[in-house]
């Protein structure tokens, strides 16, 4: 077995075998014949940029709720980012391909990982739930799949003060 060990700049080789041909602790490597050198130290790295963190879930409230079968009523839940499968999938639904206003039913299906104390979510459990919290949901999708928001920097045409708006809507049939 070989093993290098670098000290100052140079790399003494030596063997597993004898242990007395392993170099004494700080002492210095003189490179001999047969040495390998070690490669120079490497600059010292500039610090790390700051971490961006990507947020994949995003939790919710219903503004009704999902009645289950039991009766429970279920507000709570989680919605992750949609990937491109999440998107291209539903459209191979022969329920999609019959209907397309039948597309979001089944892509939320696929993006709600959690509501309430539900063991799993699906397209039926969105295909049941009231028209106020799918439009909700509808609008929450598109917020945290189009960067974190639906805002959109405006001039007012009369005055030229820049603001924002909201695209998104805050109320059913609001766009």
């Amino acid at each position: 077995m070989r093993r290098t060990a670098a000290r100052a700049g140079a790399a003494v080789m030596y063997s597993g075998a004898d242990p007395a041909q392993a170099p004494a602790a700080g002492a210095e490597a003189v490179p001999g014949p047969g040495t390998v050198q070690a490669p120079p130290a490497a600059p010292a790295q500039a610090p790390p940029q700051q971490q961006y963190e990507l947020r994949t879930e995003f939790p919710f409230q219903l503004p009704r709720g999902y009645v289950d079968e039991a009766g429970t009523v279920h507000r709570d839940g989680v919605m992750r980012l949609s990937t491109a499968r999440d998107e291209l999938v539903p459209l191979r639904d022969v329920r999609v391909q019959e209907n397309p206003a039948f597309l979001s039913v089944v892509l939320l299906g696929r993006v709600i990982t959690r509501l309430g104390t539900l063991a799993t979510v699906h397209d039926g459990t969105v295909e049941n739930m009231f028209a106020s919290d799918l439009a909700f949901l509808q609008d929450f999708y598109r917020q945290i799949n189009a960067e974190g928001h639906t805002r959109a920097a405006v001039e007012c045409p009369h005055c030229a003060e820049p603001f924002e708006v909201e695209l998104g809507g805050s109320r059913l049939g609001e766009s």
